[in-house]
This record gives structure tokens, C-alpha cells and sequence, in this order.
């Protein structure tokens, strides 16, 4: 979001309100400080021991307690979080209008992800304009009778923040292996935990130990799920190195050198293709079709021959390694943000005046 938040800023006629939920704190503090950005609202939520219906109601409740004290005159969320459902709920009963970014997303899985495929099909019957960041979104959207009037594609404003950040060339982070052929990784979804998250790290293990050349650096997400599979696998090992979850210019800069990216995340499905590096999914279904068309992206799930197999395809087939390793952008061009902005002012910033002045 933050580069909506910057162009908001920048204009004559709206006043931003950013609201952050503690729904991961720590990577939420360093989120924070990479863009310059300064909360007027933090919502305090303790995750450990809560479920998700639990982590639903507490959020949602404290953000119609911010709805209520800053009377905002349109709510903005991304993604599709438990944070971003809520806010969606909280101002849909508000009868406030709800911009999403990143709508149309889907994977046709309702189990892939988990639970974020619901949210995203549930927030869209909220939203009242849906930035989709592709054409294939905005079919999806049309497919759930949603007006086409209320759908704008504008690309993905994490190419946006991603082209930024690259513009400045970021080193990679400290204790990055110097190998010819380095792998980012990074693994923390829901439905991996446990025995298939296993199986994908002993594949990458194995790979490794095979190929001398080789090394994996791999932020480990704080959830206490994935942190005690990835030392359990992976730890021990002169040619991987597990770390702390990065700055984002840490993770850019681990990018711009890695050799491949390994990954379950939604976020470096979009942004590795843009800097020209082929990227293995550790997922069976992915919401993000038009990287894998590209030919920058391939599926691998989480069983251990396959996530082997691919890895090794890549290292003995350089043809096959260098159809991947060329940059495509099909998530946006880097002007998102400009182009949400726009739509917000022409739709909603004329009716907001207008409350204003009746109210004055």
C-alpha cells in the first residue's frame, strides 16, 4: 500500500488515515520502516494462541473503533489477510465504500490457500471499486457478477514499490552465500505446515548436497510452524543459512543475485519474474496464472520428488534455465498506484466533498 499512500498524500483532496493491524509485528515494524511510514492508528493484537475466528473478531472490532473515531470517508485494503477481510466487513457495515487492491485474485481452490481464497471471494462482495492487477482478475470478478463499471485493472502496486526499490541496486543481505548459483527461499503458508513443508525442504536438502555450486538462504517466517520444520530440515548445513525475515531491500537485493526462487509466497511469484529470475512454487494451485503462461514461474506442489525434480531440471538444462531468467511483467508496469489514485479521485472525492460541505 505504500505506494497509495504516498500519491494520496501528494494530492489536493484527500488526507490519509494509514492503519496498521499487529497481525505480524515483526515484519510489520520492518515493513513500516522501509517505506517511511508512520501509523496514525496501531491496532494491538496479540496472535499467540488465536485462531482465526478469534483473530477475525479482534480485528474487525478494532478497526470499526478507528472507523468510528476518524469518520473515514472511504476505506482502502489489499490483499486478502484476515486484516483485509475484516476491514472490508468493518466498513461494509459502516456503509462505507471499500476500495480493494489486488481484487480477482483466485486459485478455484477454496483449500489453496487457506483461509485466504475465502477472504478474497468475500470481500468482493463488499468492495465497491476492485483494482485488479490483471486482465485475468478482472474475468474472474465479471464471472462473480460483479458491474464492470466497479472494476479497474491497474497492475499491482508491489511492481510499483518493487521497481522503486531495484532503482537503487540493494546489495544483498548480510551472510548471503557467495555460490554461483544461490536459491531465495521462502516457505509459510498454512496449508504446507507440518509433513509437506518437510518434504519440500528434504528435497531441497538433498539437491543441494549433490550439486557442490549450490546454496539456499532462507528468511524463515517468525510462525513458530515454519521455524521449527525449517531448523528441524535444513539446519546444520555449511551451504544454507537461515535467517531473520528481511527488509524489503534486503529481500530485493537477495533477488537481484539469486540464482532461482523457491517459494510459497503470492508476492515474489510477481516481483522474481520482473527482475528476471525463474521461480519454483511450492504450491499445487496459485491465484497468479499469467507468471506461469510467461514461462517465468512453474508449480511444483510440496511432494519431495517433484520439488527435486524441478530443481534439478533447472541446473542441467541451461536452455531451460535461460527461457525462464528473462524479466516479464505482466502484473504492472510500475504506475498502479497513479492509476488507483486517479480512480479514486474521479469516483469518490467529488461525493465526499459534497458530505463535507452538507455537514459543515
Amino acid at each position: 500500500m505504500a505506494p497509495v499512500i504516498r500519491r494520496l498524500a501528494q494530492t489536493r483532496w484527500a488526507t490519509p488515515v494509514v492503519v496498521a493491524s499487529g497481525q505480524q509485528d515483526r515484519l510489520l515494524a520492518q515493513a513500516l520502516a522501509d517505506f517511511h511510514l508512520y501509523p496514525d492508528f496501531m491496532i494491538p493484537f496479540e496472535r499467540q494462541g488465536a485462531g482465526l475466528v478469534q483473530a477475525l473478531g479482534a480485528i474487525a472490532g478494532s478497526l470499526d473503533a478507528v472507523f468510528d473515531k476518524a469518520a473515514p470517508h472511504l476505506v482502502i485494503a489489499q490483499g486478502d489477510t484476515t486484516t483485509a477481510f475484516a476491514a472490508a466487513l468493518a466498513a461494509f457495515y459502516r456503509r462505507i465504500p471499500f476500495v480493494h487492491v489486488e481484487a480477482g485474485l483466485r486459485s478455484g481452490d477454496m483449500s489453496a490457500p487457506f483461509p485466504e481464497e475465502f477472504h478474497r471471494r468475500a470481500v468482493a462482495v463488499a468492495a465497491a471499486l476492485h483494482c485488479a492487477p490483471t486482465a485475468t482478475a478482472a474475468a474472474h470478478l465479471r464471472a462473480e457478477s460483479i458491474p464492470d463499471e466497479r472494476i479497474l485493472v491497474t497492475g499491482n502496486t508491489v511492481i510499483d514499490a518493487l521497481l522503486d526499490a531495484a532503482a537503487a541496486r540493494p546489495r544483498p543481505p548480510a551472510g548471503f552465500p557467495d555460490t554461483p548459483r544461490t536459491i531465495l527461499l521462502t516457505a509459510h503458508r498454512r496449508e504446507s505446515f507440518g509433513e509437506p513443508l518437510r518434504e519440500a525442504l528434504t528435497a531441497i536438502r538433498t539437491f543441494v548436497n549433490l550439486t557442490p555450486d549450490t546454496a539456499v538462504y532462507f528468511p524463515v517466517h517468525p510462525n513458530p510452524a515454519a521455524q521449527s520444520v525449517a531448523r528441524e530440515v535444513l539446519a546444520n548445513h555449511d551451504r544454507i543459512v537461515l535467517s531473520e525475515p528481511l527488509s524489503y531491500a534486503d529481500i530485493v537485493g537477495a533477488m537481484r543475485r539469486a540464482w532461482l526462487v523457491v517459494t510459497d509466497s503470492g508476492g515474489l511469484q510477481e516481483e522474481a519474474p520482473a527482475l528476471g529470475k525463474p521461480v519454483l512454487v511450492l504450491r499445487e494451485v496459485t491465484e497468479r496464472p499469467e507468471a506461469v503462461a510467461a514461462g517465468a514461474v512453474r508449480l511444483v506442489g510440496t511432494a519431495r520428488s517433484r520439488v527435486f525434480q524441478g530443481l534439478i531440471d533447472l541446473y542441467c538444462d541451461t536452455h531451460a534455465y535461460e527461457k525462464m531468467a528473462k524479466p516479464v511483467f505482466p502484473y504492472g508496469d510500475g504506475r498502479a498506484a497513479q492509476r488507483i489514485v486517479a480512480a479514486i479521485g474521479s469516483r469518490f472525492a467529488a461525493a465526499a466533498a459534497r458530505e463535507m460541505r452538507a455537514t459543515a
